[in-house]
């Protein structure tokens, strides 16, 4: 089952086209982590495979600066921050993990809302 996915589908990991590429052309630059690892070309063309579902907000902000050729250099591993920094998730949108302020439809905190204000002269 799991060479069908990778033969058929893009959105399991890499194709066979892509293992392919990697085999001829790619060589190893790194790995993000999440166990995304990322690869170059000797022309200088990048990519990610990612570990699992692939979901373009799952890239760190250092590694989406390297794909992108913003950088020449690869991100360290063990990088020091800033206290201000947080640490880097994907995009939650329409999953459980999503934020939901109060009062909206499908918030546990219920807000009373006036439907409209009345207008004083």
């Amino acid at each position: 089952m799991i060479l069908l996915k990778r033969i058929f589908t893009w959105w399991n990991s890499q194709t066979i086209g892509t293992f392919l590429t990697i085999l001829f052309f790619g060589r190893f630059v790194g790995k993000d982590q999440f166990g995304n690892k990322y690869y170059e070309s000797k022309n200088g063309k990048r990519w990610v495979v990612y570990r699992d579902i692939v979901e373009a907000s799952k890239i760190p902000p250092e590694w989406f600066y390297w794909i992108h050729h913003k950088t020449k250099e690869t991100p360290k591993e063990h990088k020091d921050k800033f206290k201000w920094q947080i640490e880097h998730f994907e995009n939650l949108t329409g999953t459980d993990k999503s934020y939901k302020p109060k009062g909206s439809l499908v918030s546990e905190e219920i807000v009373e809302h006036k439907k409209y204000d009345s207008w004083k002269p």
